[in-house]
């Protein structure tokens, strides 16, 4: 099934489904592409059953793509792919917004997308850019973004997520899954049980890390002022950074981190620098 819609700018993208794959790719001007197509005999028939329309008008269209699911007498919605027998694709504007539930659907978004909202069970999430913000709840599906410019919020319960730059307020909250973050611009608010958490390059705002037995690692930006605030019960803190009991001073941005755990390690760690730049010290006021 093939459907194309004229629009006349970014869209609201309405997608849902059970399982299989779901493809974005926002480099089309001027129009909505989409193509569902089925692999075996059942889920050619959902995709013959598929409602596939557009809304609105202006800069309120949205594209709905809604696939439904039936099993043991019940429904559900889902749009979707490849591993159940169906595969969606879109091609829209970039700057599209995605709006995305499914069971056990992977997302995949090429490009840049203005914002991102996902409910899925057990599908993987891996976007590159992202205009505006991001939420997503998952049980066990792995979260990659490459580029997130507005808020970020994340649950999941056993999935790893991996964010390389967020600009905008973080909050991750996972069970066993790893976090890693590559650079944070603004506030980060990360919460593991076993899972590991890296922070690669923070450098402005509060930091807040705490995990029961995960281990915490957490790079500092040189050039910024920290106030550090670790604490853990039997695992172990270190700091590369000189700790000194002295109010933090300078004209850099402030750092406050707070991290915790009961068993896991805790490391405090200088980030590389984002630009080559003279090196200056970095002041800190520090309790351990």
């Amino acid at each position: 099934m093939q459907k194309t819609f004229e629009v006349t700018g970014p869209v609201e993208l309405e997608l849902r489904l059970a399982s299989g794959e779901m493809e974005i790719d926002p480099t089309l001007g001027g129009r909505v592409e989409i193509e569902l197509s089925a692999l075996d005999e059942e889920s050619q028939r959902l995709v013959d059953e598929a409602r596939i329309e557009l809304q609105g008008h202006g800069d309120e269209q949205r594209v709905i793509v809604d696939v439904p699911h039936r099993r043991s007498g019940g429904f559900s919605f889902g749009l979707v792919f490849g591993r159940s027998g169906i595969t969606c694709r879109v091609r829209c504007p970039e700057g599209s917004r995605v709006n995305a539930k499914s069971k056990s659907a992977d997302l995949l978004a090429r490009g840049t997308i203005g914002g991102l909202s996902v409910q899925t069970a057990s599908g993987d999430i891996e976007v590159e850019r992202v205009l505006g913000g991001v939420s997503a709840k998952t049980a066990s599906g792995d979260i990659q973004a490459r580029e997130v410019n507005g808020r970020l919020s994340i649950q999941t319960a056993s999935g790893d997520v991996e964010i390389e730059t967020v600009r905008g307020a973080a909050s991750i909250a996972t069970a066993s899954g790893d976090v890693t973050i590559g650079e944070a611009y603004d506030d980060v608010s990360v919460n593991t049980v076993s899972g590991d958490q890296e922070h690669r390059a923070v450098m402005t705002g509060n930091v807040a890390a705490h995990s029961v037995s995960g281990d915490v690692r957490i790079g500092v930006r040189r050039g910024s002022r920290v106030f550090l605030d670790c604490n853990t019960v039997s695992g172990d803190t270190s700091s590369e950074l000189e700790l000194t009991a002295d109010a933090a001073t300078g004209d850099g941005p402030l750092v406050e981190v707070r991290a915790k755990t009961v068993s896991g390690d805790i490391r405090i760690t200088r980030a590389a620098a984002a630009a080559p730049a003279a090196p200056s010290e970095t002041d800190q006021e520090v309790h351990v």
